[in-house]
């Protein structure tokens, strides 16, 4: 993936550019609609439509990130429209709100969380030959103490 991040078409301030934000974005919307499709009850049309309007919202955020004058992360623009297109006095956002209803979000997320679990930098993977075999043994650990302490705390609680 580093190779196609290199290779991404670059404006001035060294961001991908909008067309290929869009390109992966289809890629995503594409890949939550097989598992929206797959993984809960919902119509291939329902799941497509609700994915369609994230998209554009999406994009929409996109968009306000490259032409406002003041500088906000794309995410801060994407969530900002999303509210505004879903608060209760927007004219539309009922309909909005039962169209995206039909997209399980744990849909979306997981492949995202996937990618970022198995996407690891170069320069990650030289600190990890640097360090050596302790690094493994410590990353053990510290899973290890996490899952325990995860399932003692669950186990009081629930």
């Amino acid at each position: 993936m580093s190779d196609l991040a290199s290779q991404a078409p670059q404006e001035e301030s060294g961001n991908p550019d909008l067309v290929m934000h869009a390109i992966v974005l289809v890629v995503v919307c594409i890949v939550g609609l097989i598992g929206n499709t797959v993984g809960t009850d919902n119509t291939l049309p329902q799941g497509l439509f609700g994915l369609v309007l994230l998209y554009a919202i999406c994009i929409v955020g996109l968009i306000l990130t490259k032409v406002v004058p003041f500088k906000l992360p794309s995410v801060a623009w994407i969530s900002l429209v999303g509210i505004l297109v879903t608060m209760p006095y927007t004219p539309g956002s009922e309909w909005i709100l039962s169209k995206v209803a039909h997209v399980n979000f744990l849909t979306l997320a997981t492949p995202c969380l996937a990618y970022a679990g198995i996407a690891i930098a170069k320069r990650e993977i030289e600190i990890a030959k640097a360090s050596g075999w302790k690094i493994i043994l410590i990353a053990v650990l510290v899973m290890t103490g996490t899952y325990v302490g995860s399932a003692f705390i669950a186990d009081l609680f629930l």
